[in-house]
């Protein structure tokens, strides 16, 4: 198991997107959960991706510590949604605790994803969130400038947080204009990830929030076949080296700016 370089006993993290309710965690969910609780985790946000998910994500929370919930439909599902799933989002959106609709997006990357399509199911979850004061969790790839337009036009003004951001510094500026955090994790841990280790070693603190993606978006070194929210303590350690700043001041912040974009206590 990766041991925290910088672990103190006032070093708390929290895993702003992490995915414990995919079946590739059902032999280890409960024993990850306890180690999170050793280690100073103190809070993740699960985010749902497709309708299916959405329950038990829900009972998680219920009996998990420090778990938070997203429901959304994620664009990369696209043939599992429905159009009654829309309806169905409405309707779960009124139903509390809930900390934000998302996973939602635009992905632009993966080519056989009908754009049209994305682009309608994206700005319905968008009113859905607007409609009932929801900050959002966004899945962008290949498609900030489509985002940012989209988010504008429909004034957008709940906020939320961008995961796994790797656009420009000026993308980041509008983003953070609109209220949004910038989730960075196992991508930020290659060297080789020179642009995304600049926007995390410059971008203010203040907008930076730390994930993991378990179980995708491994980091360096990581010897198991999957992520892990015990991976956090590693993106952590890169973020320290990148910044200024000091551990205490870097995970303070960062989790922080999770509770800010999420408005959860």
């Amino acid at each position: 198991m990766f041991k925290p370089k910088h672990k103190a006993p006032n070093i708390r993290l929290f895993d702003s997107h992490c995915h414990l309710d995919f079946p590739v965690f059902d032999n280890d969910r409960d024993a990850i959960f306890e180690q999170m609780r050793k280690v100073g985790i103190e809070g993740v946000l699960i985010p749902g991706v497709k309708k299916e998910n959405w329950r038990f994500i829900r009972q998680l929370a219920a009996i998990k510590p420090g778990v938070h919930v997203a429901l959304g439909l994620h664009p990369m599902f696209l043939k599992e949604h429905r159009k009654e799933h829309i309806h169905d989002l409405e309707l779960a959106a009124g139903i509390k605790p809930l900390a934000a609709i998302g996973e939602i997006g635009l992905d632009y990357y993966e080519k056989n994803l009908d754009r049209k399509v994305q682009i309608a199911l994206f700005k319905a979850q968008v009113e859905i969130a607007k409609s009932c004061k929801l900050p959002i969790v966004l899945h962008v790839r290949k498609a900030h400038e489509d985002v940012l337009l989209y988010l504008k036009t429909m004034k957008f003004q709940e906020g939320g947080i961008v995961h796994a951001f790797n656009g420009s510094m000026q993308q980041a500026e509008r983003y953070r204009e609109l209220g949004f955090k910038l989730g960075f994790g196992g991508a930020m841990t290659y060297e080789r990830s020179v642009k995304l280790r600049e926007l995390a070693k410059n971008l203010l603190l203040s907008d930076i929030v730390l994930e993991t993606d378990a179980p995708d978006m491994m980091p360096a070194g990581c010897e198991k076949d999957h992520n892990s929210p015990l991976n956090i303590f590693q993106n952590f350690n890169t973020l320290v080296e990148l910044r200024s700043e000091s551990a205490e001041e870097i995970a303070l912040q960062t989790s922080q700016n999770s509770r800010i974009a999420l408005r959860v206590s």
